[in-house]
């Protein structure tokens, strides 16, 4: 069975188009379950692998290299865990109508910078005013 050349599955956003429409919405939603949904499948794989790792080591180093292994998956679970809460923020944008528009100004964040970054949530210029401000420290 042929595809439409405009169906679900090819469609990609476009600036041309009215900015938030539905299919917008509706392509953004899908990307962004599907990463959830990539995200805690890897996060169950970590779970076990951890899980499977939990043998004694006599030697040293192998106990060392375990300890470091663990750490690890354990720093990059804690990110997976950040970007679901990330992810269901956005999910939670999109159904107030919100989603697209920058927190700080209200202006569109731009199709291309959230098929970039689907979580974001500032516009490049209100991110670069933050990043700078970060930079800069405290105001005295």
């Amino acid at each position: 069975m042929a595809m439409k050349p405009d169906s679900e599955e090819t469609y990609h956003p476009s600036e041309d188009e009215p900015y938030m429409n539905p299919r917008q919405l509706d392509y953004f939603r899908r990307r962004l379950l599907d990463w959830r949904k990539d995200l805690v499948e890897a996060s169950q794989g970590t779970l076990s692998k951890m899980n499977q790792a939990t043998n004694i080591h006599p030697d040293p180093v192998d106990r060392a290299m375990q300890e470091a292994d663990t750490a690890l998956e354990l720093r990059t679970r804690d990110r997976y865990r950040k970007l679901l809460r990330k992810i269901e923020d956005a999910l939670e944008r999109i159904q107030d109508g919100t989603y697209g528009y920058c927190e700080e100004t209200g202006d569109p964040i731009g199709v291309k910078r959230l098929e970039a970054r689907p979580v974001a949530t500032l516009s490049l210029e209100a991110q670069a005013r933050r990043e700078k401000a970060e930079k800069q420290g405290p105001s005295r």
